[in-house]
Protein backbone atom coordinates (compact mmCIF):
# COMPACT_ATOMS: atom_id res chain seq x y z
CA UNK A 1 0.00 0.00 0.00
CA UNK A 2 1.09 3.13 -0.42
CA UNK A 3 0.12 6.70 0.49
CA UNK A 4 0.15 9.83 3.16
CA UNK A 5 -1.20 10.06 6.12
CA UNK A 6 -4.54 11.10 4.78
CA UNK A 7 -4.97 8.75 1.95
CA UNK A 8 -3.83 4.88 1.22
CA UNK A 9 -3.88 3.28 -2.72
CA UNK A 10 -3.72 -0.34 -3.08
CA UNK A 11 -4.54 -2.43 -5.91
CA UNK A 12 -7.53 -4.65 -5.01
CA UNK A 13 -5.63 -7.99 -6.18
CA UNK A 14 -3.22 -6.86 -3.04
CA UNK A 15 -6.07 -6.98 -0.15
CA UNK A 16 -5.79 -10.00 1.34
CA UNK A 17 -8.88 -12.47 0.77
CA UNK A 18 -10.80 -14.70 3.03
CA UNK A 19 -12.87 -17.41 1.83
CA UNK A 20 -16.87 -16.28 1.85
CA UNK A 21 -19.34 -19.07 0.68
CA UNK A 22 -19.14 -19.15 -2.86
CA UNK A 23 -17.14 -16.37 -3.32
CA UNK A 24 -13.62 -14.81 -1.76
CA UNK A 25 -13.83 -11.70 0.60
CA UNK A 26 -11.51 -8.33 0.03
CA UNK A 27 -12.20 -6.58 3.46
CA UNK A 28 -11.59 -3.01 1.60
CA UNK A 29 -12.57 -1.29 4.40
CA UNK A 30 -10.41 -2.95 6.80
CA UNK A 31 -7.53 -2.94 4.91
CA UNK A 32 -7.86 0.93 4.49
CA UNK A 33 -8.72 1.83 7.70
CA UNK A 34 -11.98 3.58 6.60
CA UNK A 35 -14.27 4.36 9.55
CA UNK A 36 -17.51 6.27 8.06
CA UNK A 37 -18.96 3.34 5.65
CA UNK A 38 -18.57 -0.35 4.98
CA UNK A 39 -17.15 -1.55 2.27
CA UNK A 40 -16.09 -5.03 0.66
CA UNK A 41 -14.96 -6.50 -2.03
CA UNK A 42 -16.11 -10.08 -3.36
CA UNK A 43 -14.88 -12.34 -6.07
CA UNK A 44 -16.77 -15.68 -7.52
CA UNK A 45 -14.20 -17.60 -9.00
CA UNK A 46 -16.71 -19.77 -11.11
CA UNK A 47 -19.79 -18.58 -13.17
CA UNK A 48 -22.79 -19.27 -11.50
CA UNK A 49 -21.46 -19.01 -8.00
CA UNK A 50 -23.44 -16.86 -5.76
CA UNK A 51 -21.14 -13.40 -5.57
CA UNK A 52 -23.26 -11.09 -3.04
CA UNK A 53 -24.97 -13.57 -0.10
CA UNK A 54 -28.54 -13.77 -0.07
CA UNK A 55 -29.56 -11.06 2.57
CA UNK A 56 -31.35 -7.76 3.64
CA UNK A 57 -30.16 -4.96 5.59
CA UNK A 58 -33.25 -4.47 8.36
CA UNK A 59 -31.45 -5.27 11.26
CA UNK A 60 -28.71 -2.65 10.31
CA UNK A 61 -30.63 -0.58 7.95
CA UNK A 62 -28.07 -0.03 5.63
CA UNK A 63 -28.71 1.92 2.12
CA UNK A 64 -25.77 -0.65 -0.18
CA UNK A 65 -24.76 0.08 -3.99
CA UNK A 66 -22.93 -2.39 -5.41
CA UNK A 67 -20.79 -1.95 -8.38
CA UNK A 68 -19.49 -4.85 -10.69
CA UNK A 69 -15.49 -4.23 -11.39
CA UNK A 70 -15.33 -7.60 -13.32
CA UNK A 71 -17.03 -9.96 -15.00
CA UNK A 72 -21.01 -10.41 -15.07
CA UNK A 73 -23.71 -10.66 -12.60
CA UNK A 74 -27.07 -11.09 -12.09
CA UNK A 75 -29.05 -9.51 -9.44
CA UNK A 76 -32.64 -10.95 -7.73
CA UNK A 77 -33.34 -7.66 -5.93
CA UNK A 78 -37.20 -8.30 -4.21
CA UNK A 79 -37.37 -11.07 -6.96
CA UNK A 80 -36.68 -8.83 -9.75
CA UNK A 81 -34.02 -10.58 -11.62
CA UNK A 82 -31.18 -7.16 -12.40
CA UNK A 83 -28.68 -7.58 -15.41
CA UNK A 84 -25.68 -6.37 -14.69
CA UNK A 85 -22.11 -6.56 -16.53
CA UNK A 86 -18.76 -4.94 -15.51
CA UNK A 87 -19.33 -1.33 -15.05
CA UNK A 88 -23.09 -1.82 -13.77
CA UNK A 89 -24.01 0.16 -10.13
CA UNK A 90 -26.78 -1.20 -8.33
CA UNK A 91 -28.27 0.98 -5.53
CA UNK A 92 -30.41 -0.88 -2.82
CA UNK A 93 -31.76 1.87 -0.69
CA UNK A 94 -34.77 -0.04 0.82
CA UNK A 95 -32.56 -2.05 3.88
CA UNK A 96 -35.59 -4.64 4.04
CA UNK A 97 -35.06 -5.44 0.48
CA UNK A 98 -33.78 -9.21 0.02
CA UNK A 99 -30.94 -9.12 -2.55
CA UNK A 100 -28.56 -11.71 -4.03
CA UNK A 101 -26.02 -12.13 -7.28
CA UNK A 102 -24.55 -14.83 -8.77
CA UNK A 103 -21.88 -14.61 -11.21
CA UNK A 104 -22.56 -15.12 -15.09
CA UNK A 105 -18.83 -14.84 -15.88
CA UNK A 106 -16.00 -16.63 -14.13
CA UNK A 107 -14.11 -13.96 -12.08
CA UNK A 108 -16.69 -11.43 -11.03
CA UNK A 109 -15.47 -8.99 -8.85
CA UNK A 110 -18.72 -6.87 -7.03
CA UNK A 111 -17.71 -4.03 -4.86
CA UNK A 112 -20.18 -3.54 -1.49
CA UNK A 113 -20.14 0.03 -0.31
CA UNK A 114 -22.87 0.63 2.71
CA UNK A 115 -24.15 2.49 5.28
CA UNK A 116 -27.44 4.15 7.38
CA UNK A 117 -28.63 7.29 6.53
CA UNK A 118 -27.89 9.82 9.22
CA UNK A 119 -26.43 7.46 11.41
CA UNK A 120 -22.39 6.54 12.57
CA UNK A 121 -21.36 3.98 11.07
CA UNK A 122 -20.78 0.75 13.03
CA UNK A 123 -19.20 -2.53 11.32
CA UNK A 124 -21.25 -5.20 11.76
CA UNK A 125 -20.12 -8.90 13.63
CA UNK A 126 -19.87 -10.74 10.87
CA UNK A 127 -17.34 -8.11 10.22
CA UNK A 128 -15.47 -7.57 13.03
CA UNK A 129 -14.87 -11.33 13.61
CA UNK A 130 -13.55 -11.51 9.83
CA UNK A 131 -11.48 -8.76 9.87
CA UNK A 132 -9.82 -10.45 13.56
CA UNK A 133 -8.48 -13.01 11.41
CA UNK A 134 -6.00 -10.43 9.48
CA UNK A 135 -4.88 -9.15 12.56
CA UNK A 136 -4.45 -12.60 13.60
CA UNK A 137 -2.53 -13.69 10.95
Amino acid sequence: MAGGSDYTRVALADVPTLPDGEAAWAPVRHALDIEAFGVNAFTAARSGSVVIEDHDESESQHEELYVVLTGHAEFTIDGEQVDAPAGTLVAVRDPALRRVARATQAQTTVLAVGAAVGAAFEPLEWERRGAAAFDNA
